[in-house]
């Protein structure tokens, strides 16, 4: 979540960096830890972020929340939503005749079958996220084998799971990551060994990860990734744009 709210930080600045900023957030560690990411990202820009409003992952619905924000007139949005309230998001401001220049969606809230289907395609059209792992529905040749193999492996083992959830994506590589770390443990299965190999992949690249991102971790550095890649919505697929970007 912090590397992901950095980059979208880093977008803004170099794309709008006039924005006005509105910004939704789960209140608790994951939607505050995001939206810190963004602040620090933004350094002394963050006072650009004029309006901020949090719901309760009890909350039946957002949309006082979006009226609320729409009415500081913000002309940049970044929803920090889990599935249910990401797809509330997209509709409301859609439905409110509310118009941002740049709708940021957070990863955990960007899948195409559990967010932007019943949210209404139509609606999500233009909204940004970051990936770094590839779409199912990814129409370049290159990427064909990986999601063949993610499909017949869904098919095999899962088989009334949604190819497009993207949780059922993360969770395949969560799963090559797991067998990686077990591999290296070479017949060692006892904690301390478990613990040391998680903490020692390196350039591992499960299948779906994209271009120029591997997993990388150390015995002081636990985090899996250091990249990823804007995308946006054209109405049916995510549609990556620009460079992977890294955050030191």
């Amino acid at each position: 979540y912090h590397l992901e709210g950095r980059i979208y930080a880093k977008h803004i600045l170099e794309n709008a960096p006039k924005a006005k900023i509105a910004v939704l957030f789960q209140n608790d560690d994951y939607g505050k830890d995001l939206l810190s990411a963004v602040k620090e990202g933004l350094g002394d820009k963050a006072k650009q972020i004029v309006a901020e409003a949090s719901y309760e992952a009890s909350d039946p619905t957002v949309d006082s929340q979006i009226v609320t924000l729409k009415g500081s007139k913000a002309d940049t949005f970044i929803a920090i939503a889990t599935p249910k309230f990401a797809a509330q998001a997209i509709r409301k401001v859609h439905d409110s005749g509310w118009k941002p220049k740049n709708f940021y969606l957070n990863n955990v809230g960007a899948s195409v079958g559990a967010v932007l289907m019943p949210a209404g395609l139509d609606k999500a059209k233009g909204i940004k996220t970051v990936q770094y792992y590839t779409d199912v529905n990814e129409t370049d040749p290159a990427f064909k084998p990986a999601i063949d193999a993610f499909k017949a492996f869904l098919t095999k083992y899962y088989p009334e799971g949604d190819i497009n959830d993207g949780s059922n994506a993360y969770a395949y590589i969560a799963a090559q990551t797991i067998v990686q770390v077990l591999k290296q443990c070479n017949g060692d299965f006892t904690s301390e060994n478990i613990i040391k190999q998680a903490a020692s992949l390196k350039d591992f690249k499960p299948d779906l990860l994209l271009p120029g991102i591997s997993i990388n971790t150390s015995p002081t550095d636990f985090f899996l990734f250091d990249a990823m890649q804007i995308a946006h919505f054209d109405g049916k697929n995510w549609v990556r744009e620009g460079e992977v970007l890294k955050i030191d």
